[in-house]
């Protein structure tokens, strides 16, 4: 019996048909991630519509430099990477400093259906509030780090190459993050705690 192919083969051989100029190759790759790229960008930017724009320009640009990529690390990495400087460039370029985090991924869990009473969803909507209020008070790097490690399961290797800066960087920012989190999260609901 034939052992199917692991999801790293099975990207592996998509970015070597994509790099032939399969446009169907290229066009799963971009089903796989799109969604993820555009949280990215959301993370950084704030705004769903400049998000949708970024993560659109991420992705051809991804298609027009596929050649460079060399695999060194995952396609998803290399493509997080682009995602983040687009992003950042188009901060860079409009002087913005604000970036909310998983608002996208909120408001589609906002629309699952509800299996629990209305007093356990209504505390949950309360908590995902708290929550994302308390990413807004964070900075672009920290929200960033938080994104990357907590919501799509990155290394912290894979997040040093997507953020280009030292593992014990990564570490660093992503400590900061939680206690940070922490903290506001407590002042929110009256726990101060420090």
């Amino acid at each position: 019996m034939k052992k199917a192919p692991n999801r790293r083969q099975d990207e592996g051989a998509l970015v070597a048909r994509a790099k032939k100029g399969s446009r169907e190759a290229f066009g799963i790759l971009v089903e796989r991630y799109q969604r993820r790229v555009v949280s990215l960008a959301l993370a950084v930017v704030h705004n769903q519509e400049d998000a949708l724009e970024l993560a659109q320009e991420a992705l051809v640009r991804a298609f027009d430099k596929l050649s460079e990529f060399e695999a060194r690390s995952s396609f998803a990495t290399w493509l997080y990477r682009i995602t983040y400087n687009v992003a950042i460039d188009w901060l860079r370029r409009q002087g913005r400093h604000s970036v909310v985090f998983g608002e996208e991924a909120e408001e589609e869990i906002a629309r699952l259906p509800a299996r629990e009473d209305p007093f356990a969803a209504a505390s949950r909507r309360e908590l995902q509030e708290r929550v994302k209020g308390a990413l807004m008070e964070l900075t672009p790097e920290h929200r960033t780090v938080i994104l990357l490690r907590e919501v799509e399961g990155l290394s912290y290797d894979e997040i040093g190459e997507v953020l280009q800066c030292p593992k014990g960087t990564v570490m660093s920012r992503l400590h900061y993050a939680r206690n940070r989190l922490r903290v506001i999260l407590g002042r929110l609901t009256g726990e101060v705690r420090q």
